[in-house]
């Protein structure tokens, strides 16, 4: 479903009629599609196709958003009415200055065609292959299988134009038998390079013949894969690495520029033009992207910036505006840790009791000014003695600092791997971080779970 150019000539056209000061319009288009599976069939295929306008005015400081999907010209016209009237009886924004001037967007790779053959048939297809490579071996599969085309147009009154079209496609799996599951997952704009065979037998290597053990809560060595490092990276960056925390004094960075924070294995950033992640040439205010280093070999360094927050410091924007009105600040959303020289067979024979951990889940905040978060294990977890992988151990809850986890980096994995949580809910558009496996000193288990 392409944005049509008459879409686009419209929304120019408004804008320039606009009686406000500065006018911006934001249009993204989704022609989605999410395929469920249980162990015994497809139970589930849904498809959503839609067009979303945000417009947003200004007049001197107070600003106003409209959202809608009537995008008839009638429409558009009572839309900007609305958001010019909105606008005038909205109290002024002092820290608003300007919506952001055009600069020269770099060009990416960001969409693939091929995205148009899969069709729900080939889905249905590449899940069926997945069933078919558990049956005999004791174990069931289940998860969900999503892909889309999504675009993006940024125009402003100030001469912002940008465009870009986006494909992408995730699945996720788990496997598993009466005495646990393993988890495997995938992510590409590419849906050429989805492999089922080895995305199931990553899923079956995290499951079971014999039942999993009990382990005590404390402390223990770990070894994080590549998803569970997605979830303390997550969290990190929506919690204060971006200026909006920064600014309102609750990020854990605050008084910390310049300190060493991390071991200096660790380098944390987010680049949005990094052909290795799932590129994003520019924000939602139409800003190219900027690679922003958080964290260089442990040292804090420098956080993120919509125009707003950018503003307030009379600082340029780095490209990481989300879609308006935005709240939460400029969230990083193409997060990288940089790989080590370890391999993940290495990591674990050097490990004398300790856990490793396939990914966490219901993961929330404890004290955001220690960056501690707490959450459970999940689907597969296991017991590490004198350098190999033991039994399988019941889920673990943790309470852990993400900082206080990352400054007892031991080793750092030489792979790493593109992770998303998808987009299942809401407005589609999908990102990636990519993590490597992370050998830790140190971290808390405060419970176990029942899950």
């Amino acid at each position: 479903m392409p944005a049509s150019k008459d879409i686009l000539k419209m929304l120019k056209r408004l804008i320039e009629q606009s009686p406000a000061d500065q006018t911006e319009a934001l249009l993204m288009t989704e022609d989605s599609s999410l395929t469920r599976f249980t162990p015994a069939t497809v139970h589930q295929h849904v498809a959503e196709r839609n067009q979303t306008l945000l417009l947003r005015v200004v007049l001197g400081k107070q600003v106003a958003v409209v959202t809608t999907n009537l995008l008839q010209p009638s429409s558009l016209r009572t839309t900007l009415e609305k958001a010019v009237s909105l606008a005038r009886v909205l109290p002024p924004n002092p820290d608003f200055v300007s919506l952001p001037p055009p600069r020269p967007i770099m060009e990416a790779k960001t969409f693939h065609d091929n995205i148009r053959r899969l069709t729900p048939g080939k889905k249905v297809k590449a899940i069926q292959e997945a069933m078919g490579l558990v049956k005999g071996k004791g174990a069931s599969v289940s998860g969900a299988f999503s892909h889309g085309i999504v675009e993006v147009a940024v125009l402003n009154s100030l001469g912002v134009e940008a465009y870009q079209q986006y494909s992408d496609l995730f699945f996720h799996l788990i496997a598993q038998n009466e005495h646990g599951s393993g988890y495997a997952s995938f992510v590409s704009r590419d849906p050429d390079r989805l492999m089922i065979e080895p995305l199931v037998g990553i899923a079956l290597s995290k499951i079971s013949k014999g039942s999993p053990i009990a382990a005590p809560p404390g402390e223990y060595e770990v070894i994080l894969e590549p998803e569970a490092v997605l979830e303390l990276l997550t969290f990190m960056g929506y919690l204060g690495l971006h200026a909006l925390a920064v600014q309102e004094g609750r990020s854990f960075l605050c008084n910390h520029s310049g300190e060493k924070l991390l071991n200096e294995k660790v380098t944390i950033y987010d680049d949005g033009l990094d052909p290795h992640g799932l590129q994003v040439p520019f924000d939602f205010e139409g800003v190219p992207k900027q690679k922003v280093l958080f964290f260089d070999k442990g040292v804090a360094r420098d956080i993120t910036y919509d125009s707003l927050t950018a503003g307030r410091e009379k600082k340029e924007s780095t490209g990481h505006a989300l879609t308006p009105p935005n709240t939460e600040g400029p969230i990083p959303v193409n997060l990288f840790m940089e790989q080590g020289n370890s391999t993940l067979e290495e990591m674990i024979r050097s490990v004398r009791k300790g856990i490793y951990v396939t990914r966490f889940h219901y993961t929330n905040v404890v004290e955001p000014m220690k960056a501690v978060i707490t959450g459970m294990t999940r689907d597969g977890t296991f017991w590490i003695e004198d350098g190999e992988i033991k039994n399988p151990i019941q889920n673990l809850r943790f309470t852990e600092s993400i900082l206080k986890a990352f400054s007892r980096v031991k080793a750092i994995s030489r792979e790493r791997k593109i992770c998303t949580s998808g987009s299942v809910y809401g407005r589609r558009f999908v990102t990636g971080t990519v993590a490597p496996a992370v050998q830790i000193d140190g971290f808390n288990f405060s419970g176990v779970s029942s899950l």
